[in-house]
């Protein structure tokens, strides 16, 4: 299998609704925990899927959630890390 035939457009779009999936998903169960009183998902984890192309998902689960809406490190984070993939993927595209 060739590099082209990993990196091909139908993947890469496989793989972003799957780690977006896993953002939402993450921010949901740690939501979830915090209600219950449970142990909770360190916030470098909840960082992660973000970090690997899943801002989208974690954005939307913060809110969706109204779960880390009062730390910068997430209302602030997760949308400059999305704008940064972004602008990236500009960057190579162009």
């Amino acid at each position: 299998m060739s590099l082209e035939e990993i990196f091909s457009i139908k993947n890469i779009i496989i793989y972003l609704i799957v780690i977006n999936l896993i953002a939402f998903f993450i921010m949901w169960l740690d939501k979830r925990k915090a209600q219950k009183g449970k142990w909770r998902i360190p916030e470098n984890t909840l960082l992660l899927p973000v970090l690997l192309g899943g801002g989208i998902g974690g954005i939307a689960g913060m809110y969706v959630f109204r779960h880390k809406t009062k730390k910068a490190k997430f209302y602030i984070g997760f949308p400059l890390i999305l704008i940064c993939e972004i602008l990236l993927v500009v960057f190579i595209l162009i």
